[in-house]
């Protein structure tokens, strides 16, 4: 079955550009895979064509309008229904694509879709997944910025939807999960942290694995495979990890640079510092999923480069072969079973 992959030609700091040369690559490593591509008409078929395989498996949806990276959620909704953003997540909507990938405004991004493809029945908001390269290899950290708040229940949901994600994404066959708190013992932590653990616990799946909670240093570690936390936590520890990651970069190449004998050092371990480089170059795991949602969408970050977009177009396709909307749907039947209505936690017996 051949996917397709809807693309919002103008998402992104370094769009159309970054979206050329991502897709270019993306189209390299799947060749079973067709692309429709929104955008002012005339642009799109201009940037797009000189890619060989412009006329095969590239189409073009014509959006004259743009959304701004600085717009605000509720005027992109109102204003952008011509949008290249909006167009694209409405191939989905209408079953013409399997998902969609942008690098546009996140608030814009996630308003659409949500007005769009609706959450999962069963599911209160959609979380941002990332993933997070650790020590012993990679984890899932979700919401990541989509909720600025969450309550026991719907933390609940994003650990289902990162157990999924864990296990189509990174071929994790049982992945453990931990929720992010200021300390391991269970009695620490706000209460909705707490009954939330109570809500897992709860969960008699073999499938995964509830190992308690975990704290910051945790993630960094690969301690767990899943990290539940709300988006305002889960946001300021991506970004701080961001900056950490260029602080360390940055150092070691001044260093390397300061004197005849770091020059001499940085040519004597080339090989292990270009290993380095690419073990910790953010465009490696470029993409997040929003989760919860009628359809698949990934945010790509929007200042990345056509190598990033490449990896978020991975994912999108990884993610769709896998039939992840499907087995969410099939997540949340599970967690119903013991969380009513209220969020309470059901008893077993």
């Amino acid at each position: 079955m051949t996917r397709v992959i809807a693309i919002d030609g103008l998402g992104g700091d370094n769009a159309p550009s970054a979206v050329v040369e991502g897709l270019r690559l993306n189209a390299e490593r799947n060749p079973d895979i067709s692309y429709i591509v929104t955008g002012p008409i005339d642009q799109m078929t201009s940037v797009f064509g000189g890619l060989t395989i412009a006329g095969e498996r590239i189409s073009f949806v014509d959006a004259p309008d743009h959304v701004s990276m600085d717009a605000k959620p509720s005027q992109a909704v109102r204003q952008g229904r011509n949008s290249s953003l909006w167009k694209a997540i409405e191939e989905v909507k209408e079953g013409r694509a399997h998902a969609v990938v942008s690098g546009g405004n996140t608030g814009a991004l996630m308003a659409m879709s949500a007005l769009q493809l609706r959450t999962i029945d069963g599911i209160d908001r959609p979380a941002i997944a990332a993933i997070w390269p650790t020590l012993r290899s990679e984890s899932i950290v979700l919401d990541v910025g989509a909720n600025l708040e969450a309550n026991a229940k719907q933390l609940t949901q994003f650990a289902l939807m990162g157990v999924e994600f864990a296990r189509l994404g990174l071929g994790v066959r049982r992945p453990t999960v931990g929720l992010l708190n200021i300390g391991s013992e269970d009695q620490k932590g706000r209460e909705e942290i707490r009954e939330a653990q109570d809500m897992l616990l709860a969960m008699d799946d073999a499938s995964f694995s509830y190992e308690g909670f975990v704290e910051g240093n945790d993630i960094s570690k690969g301690t767990v495979d899943v990290v539940v936390t709300d988006g305002f936590t889960g946001n300021v520890a991506l970004k701080s990890a961001e900056g950490t990651a260029k602080q360390v970069g940055d150092y070691l190449r001044a260093a390397l640079s300061r004197s005849i004998g770091g020059r001499i050092g940085y040519f004597l371990a080339k090989g292990a510092l270009v290993a380095f480089k690419r073990r910790v170059d953010p465009r490696r795991v470029n993409g997040g999923p929003l989760l919860g949602l009628n359809g698949l969408v990934v945010k790509s970050h929007g200042g990345t480069d056509g190598i990033g977009f490449a990896s978020a177009l991975d994912l999108a396709v990884d993610l769709a072969k896998a039939g992840i909307t499907d087995k969410l749907h099939q997540r949340v039947a599970l967690m119903n079973k013991v969380v009513d209505e209220d969020g309470q936690a059901v008893s077993a017996s």
